[in-house]
């Protein structure tokens, strides 16, 4: 069996160090960390050091995704290389294979995007400003799934920010669900086309008032591990083949 820790919306920033630190170190019975955004605070590349110095002593490989606000500095190359730096593997429509055990463990990897769920959907018709946004939605979404279509593995794993199905957001205020996820993320999981090693887990965080547990329309385990629904640091799950 394969044991992955996760968890989301950390959001750290200066003065914080050794807040995570002993809680990364202590991730000897699990053999995978992921983390699902929001890392930050403001995405500085001083607050990414901070991130990167809180997780670098998980003894564990760290596999991450950037959040809404790892982004909102603007600087998502800086924040990436501050992370990688320390050997966390960001993704963003790519995807990484790690073998634990003989078994390799892929994950394919977007930030998402809002654009909402059926009846409520956004569309690429009218302003620019819509144009765009629903081109952003579409386009991380579909390199999830290239991402997802590209894994050679045993056992698949989708890691996102937004969520990719509204059972997740229960206990978010229904009108913002549209800028919390995306129908799409849920599509391109259950679309990935991996009949012989379909999606074990999805995993996403940014609704701190969701739910924890959900499914895809096609059956995908989906779990909202934002750190405010957690009782503890990180939430673990247990993959098989």
């Amino acid at each position: 069996m394969i044991r992955v820790a996760a968890v989301a919306d950390v959001h750290l920033g200066e003065g914080m160090q050794g807040a995570w630190a002993d809680d990364a170190a202590g991730l000897d019975r699990v053999d995978l960390l992921l983390l699902a955004g929001d890392l930050t605070r403001h995405g500085t590349r001083t607050e990414a050091r901070v991130v990167a110095d809180e997780f670098a002593p998980a003894p564990v490989p760290v596999v991450a995704v950037l959040g809404n606000h790892d982004l909102h500095g603007d600087d998502a190359e800086g924040v990436t290389a501050e992370l990688a730096s320390a050997g966390i593997t960001v993704l963003e429509g790519s995807g990484a294979v790690v073998e634990i055990s003989g078994t390799r463990v892929g994950v394919a990897g977007t930030t998402g995007f809002g654009g909402g769920f059926p009846p409520a959907t956004a569309s690429g018709f009218g302003e620019p400003e819509m144009k765009a946004f629903d081109a952003r939605n579409r386009a991380l979404a579909d390199g999830l799934g290239t991402a997802l279509r590209a894994l050679d593995c045993d056992v698949a794993v989708a890691l996102t920010h937004y969520a990719p199905i509204p059972g997740t957001l229960a206990g978010e205020p229904p009108q913002i669900h549209a800028f919390l996820g995306s129908h799409l993320l849920g599509r391109a999981i259950d679309d990935c086309d991996r009949d012989d090693v379909p999606v074990a887990l999805a995993v996403h965080g940014h609704a701190h008032a969701g739910a924890p547990d959900g499914r895809t329309p096609g059956g995908v385990p989906v779990h909202n591990v934002a750190q405010p629904l957690l009782d503890g640091a990180f939430r673990t799950f247990v993959l098989g083949r």
